[in-house]
């Protein structure tokens, strides 16, 4: 190997060593997308997937399955199905959050409308269900459409929780569980379940999706306070703007004084915030360090990520996960 080329990341090598199953992936998403009847279908859905994306979901799908020395076709139909309820859950996302921006580019509802958001990712989550069905599991099919309910738990218990000061630590894990978390642990769990893993090893599979699926979410919800708009792909800020209440504000308000209360209730929970008020959030989370406790945090949950796979048998794609735990808080490095 030539010393002088840039090292791949994690999410890079694992796709390389993924690649056939990958292009299978993709080839099968692009004709799951298809409609005759409603060409609206396939434009609205290929400007979310043609924006990029590591894919990160549905390989993590196929890299159990070989982990588990799976050969048959199926774990293909699953990653795809993986994909699909992720796309439907962000144009449902991006319809309720009001947003502009994804993956650096415009959002669905603001090129087409919010009914064509909606009425898209409803087709993908059918499309979803129907691809789960091909592989005959019971136990898959359970998973994944438990997944999906709890994501929409998640979703609604995130509406009531979110504007809601007296939400605590607990409450957010619920709902970064729900929303994110559950999707992680899914696709890593039906990878062993199809591959006809024993119990240990499927467990092992979830636990490593759970812990890396809130670790990704907590990096996510920091680098809305701290990223660069060019890498994240979003505006700076864009949580504390729609009066989101994620880990580094909810710890900044446990620890605030009467008048710091005052703001955080004026600005989140009604709603009314003034130029200069994100400044003065940011000034406020580094005054109580609550951006370094949640970076804390994060590594500690890409820690328990690695430690679940310790369980497993030596191998390859076990040690690029590894490396995707550390590679996830590597951003808020």
């Amino acid at each position: 190997m030539d010393s002088t080329a840039p090292m791949l990341k994690p999410h890079d090598r694992l796709a390389a060593r993924l690649a056939d199953d990958m292009d299978a992936v993709n080839t099968l998403i692009r004709t799951k997308m298809a409609s005759e009847h409603a060409p609206r279908i396939p434009e609205v859905t290929a400007h979310l997937v043609g924006a990029g994306g590591k894919r990160l979901r549905p390989m993590l799908t196929l890299a159990s399955a070989h982990l588990c020395g799976y050969t048959g076709p199926y774990h293909v139909h699953l990653a795809a199905t993986v994909e699909f309820i992720h796309t439907a859950t962000l144009l449902h996302d991006d319809v309720v959050d009001e947003s502009e921006q994804r993956r650096g580019r415009p959002t669905a509802n603001l090129l087409w409308d919010n009914t064509s958001s909606v009425l898209v990712g409803d087709y993908l989550f059918a499309r979803s269900f129907q691809l789960m069905t091909e592989c005959g599991s019971m136990e898959v099919m359970r998973i994944l459409s438990n997944a999906a309910a709890t994501i929409a738990e998640g979703e609604v218990l995130q509406l009531t929780a979110a504007q809601d000061l007296a939400t605590d630590e607990a409450v957010y894990l619920q709902v970064v569980r729900g929303k994110t978390a559950a999707l992680f642990s899914a696709a890593m769990e039906v990878g062993g379940v199809i591959a006809d893993a024993d119990a240990t090893t499927v467990k092992a599979l979830y636990d490593y999706g759970d812990a890396l699926g809130v670790a990704f979410q907590i990096v996510d919800d920091l680098l809305d306070y701290q990223g660069q708009s060019e890498a994240t792909g979003k505006n700076i800020g864009d949580d504390f703007r729609e009066r989101k209440l994620t880990l580094p504000v909810i710890k900044a308000v446990a620890k605030a004084s009467a008048d710091e209360r005052a703001f955080w209730v004026r600005t989140i929970e009604k709603g009314k915030q003034d130029a200069g008020d994100l400044d003065h959030a940011l000034a406020l989370l580094n005054k109580h360090g609550t951006l370094a406790e949640t970076r804390v945090d994060a590594i500690a949950w890409a820690e328990r990520a690695k430690v679940s796979l310790s369980p497993l048998p030596d191998h390859d794609i076990k040690d690029m996960l590894v490396d995707l735990a550390d590679f996830v808080v590597d951003r808020i490095s």
